[in-house]
């Protein structure tokens, strides 16, 4: 299982490199059914990785002039205090069972995947049919609109450890009239900012860092040699495959966590 799951580090970093994005939603399941980890400590590897694969990519768009600073400060500063606030304080104080009534109980692990899973069936659906173009609203920046669209990513990536792409690149061309290219490279920095800042503010657990550092090593030559099939694959024909799988495999985890757990 081990190897199989090595096999999706390099393909969360194709997707990524790809189609700019989507391949992090993997990193939880991957961790959780593949390497037997609990949700609370899949969250917090896939933040490490999914930091440093987007930094990577940032990084190259950031060459080519793809990235706005100033956006990605204005949406990550609140975005980022967001997920500090949710791994310090929210995260550590839920309560486990989260809910019991009789002999029904809700555990925090079940409660991280069926949310995960609902993200991933949103994220799928966004990928299947969301190949329309993404219309700027040719209004003046809606600065208020961003920093709270920013606090609601910060939330979900902190409480699932997933970067929230599909959320900010329509937020970044819809309120501020970003083009397509700059709207995924600021995007990819505002994820790396967010992953990497919200890993280091986790509850402490023990960290196999020759396995994390293994793992996200793989995922970033998946993403490098992504972002060069890139240049021959049309990712928007990838893309809807790739959220048909996204789809399987939350319904597949919500199935799984709900009725046999």
């Amino acid at each position: 299982m081990e190897i199989l799951g090595y096999f999706f580090a390099l393909i969360i970093g194709l997707i990524m490199g790809i189609i700019g994005g989507g391949g992090s939603i993997l990193g939880v399941p991957i961790f959780v059914y593949l390497f037997d980890m609990n949700a609370l400590t899949a969250t917090t590897l896939s933040l490490f990785v999914v930091g440093v694969a987007s930094a990577v990519g940032a990084t190259g768009n950031a060459r080519q002039g793809n990235v706005d600073f100033k956006t990605a400060l204005l949406f990550g500063i609140p975005s980022v205090f967001s997920v500090i606030f949710v791994r310090k304080i929210i995260l550590p104080h839920l309560p486990d069972p989260i809910i019991s009534i009789g002999t029904f109980h809700i555990e925090k692990n079940l409660f991280i995947l069926v949310l995960f899973a609902a993200l991933m069936l949103i994220s799928s659906i966004k990928m299947i049919v969301g190949n329309q173009k993404i219309e700027t609203t040719n209004q003046n920046p809606q600065y208020p609109m961003l920093v709270t669209q920013g606090i609601a990513v910060g939330m979900i990536t902190g409480m699932i450890g997933a970067g929230g792409g599909f959320l900010i690149v329509p937020a970044l061309v819809m309120l501020l009239n970003l083009e397509m290219k700059k709207a995924i490279g600021t995007s990819m920095m505002i994820i790396s900012m967010n992953s990497l800042l919200g890993f280091l503010s986790s509850q402490k657990t023990e960290i196999n860092w020759q396995f994390l550092l293994i793992f996200t090593s793989i995922a970033v030559v998946g993403m490098l040699i992504g972002i060069q099939l890139a240049k021959k694959i049309d990712g928007k024909k990838l893309k809807p495959i790739f959220g048909w799988f996204v789809l399987i495999m939350g319904i597949y985890i919500i199935i799984k966590e709900v009725f046999f757990h």
